[in-house]
């Protein structure tokens, strides 16, 4: 009995032991300089989230937030031996009303948070897309390039291609008509061998059937912000806003205005990316 209570004594005294040692340390990092300065970095270091936007069958993007990390930042601070505001580390923190999910709705824009504009190009019929894509590598953008059926059939490798550079690739089905059977072929030819994410649908005017398809196949639908017809630049100027998605068709009076539309829309102040980067919420490129 008598070593049984030494026992627990001995076992008692090192758990007393260790609490007190765990909770000095804990001191003494609460009470080192660098915490010290980490903590009121936190205080002002904050960006708050962003929930989507949703009106009706539309949507917008929400954004992510971030604070501070306070132990991830201490340890990487105190390796280095000092307080360096570009060694901080940020925990993120995901907007309550997120586009992850509501497939159900027409995204309208980009977060204007971003200061992104993304060009998407209709690619149909017989459209030759050389002139843009060379236009576009002079450039150093990113684009995204929506395709219909007859012309995906014979430029397989182009889709390939495309993603590899980080182009995003979206699907017209054939004809726009998204009850085409083949409309699931393209779709897991961009997603699954083309190993792009997430692939979108595209319509102009609201079209519950086609929505509705998109979404059972977990695809987004884009209702583009500025749709171009006979006047790419003017249009362009007229109607530009941060976030705005702008379709354009493959055609030569494109072809002559995109390196200065292009250089129009740096000129504002916004960045040109592919519609997936423009879209993502977790990202503030």
């Amino acid at each position: 009995m008598k070593k049984f209570f030494e026992c627990i004594g001995m076992i008692t005294l090192v758990c007393v032991s260790f609490f007190f040692t765990e909770k000095t340390a804990r001191v003494v990092k609460e009470t080192d300089e660098i915490m010290v300065e980490i903590k009121k970095a936190a205080e002002t270091h904050i960006n708050k989230s962003e929930d989507a936007i949703i009106k009706g069958d539309t949507i917008i993007p929400g954004i992510y937030g971030g604070i501070v990390d306070e132990g991830k930042s201490y340890e990487k601070m105190k390796r280095v031996g000092s307080y360096q505001e570009n060694l901080l580390v940020y925990k993120k923190i995901a907007p309550s009303i997120s586009i992850e999910k509501n497939f159900d709705k027409y995204i309208i824009s980009g977060n204007p948070q971003k200061n992104m504009v993304t060009l998407l190009f209709l690619v149909q019929d017989n459209d030759d897309t050389t002139k843009v894509e060379n236009i576009l590598k002079q450039k150093e953008i990113k684009a995204s390039f929506f395709v219909d059926g007859n012309w995906f059939e014979n430029h397989n490798d182009k889709i390939y291609e495309w993603i590899g550079k980080e182009y995003t690739v979206g699907n017209l089905s054939y004809n726009m008509d998204y009850k085409n059977s083949s409309f699931a072929w393209m779709d897991t030819i961009i997603k699954r061998v083309g190993n792009q994410r997430v692939s979108f649908c595209y319509n102009e005017e609201p079209n519950e059937e086609a929505l509705k398809i998109c979404a059972m196949n977990k695809d987004y639908t884009v209702r583009p912000t500025i749709i171009i017809s006979k006047s790419p630049l003017s249009e362009v100027k007229m109607n530009l806003t941060a976030g705005s998605i702008i379709a354009l068709p493959i055609n030569q009076t494109v072809e002559k205005e995109l390196p200065v539309i292009i250089e129009y829309i740096k000129g504002k102040g916004y960045k040109l990316e592919n519609l997936y980067h423009h879209l993502e919420e977790n990202d503030k490129k």
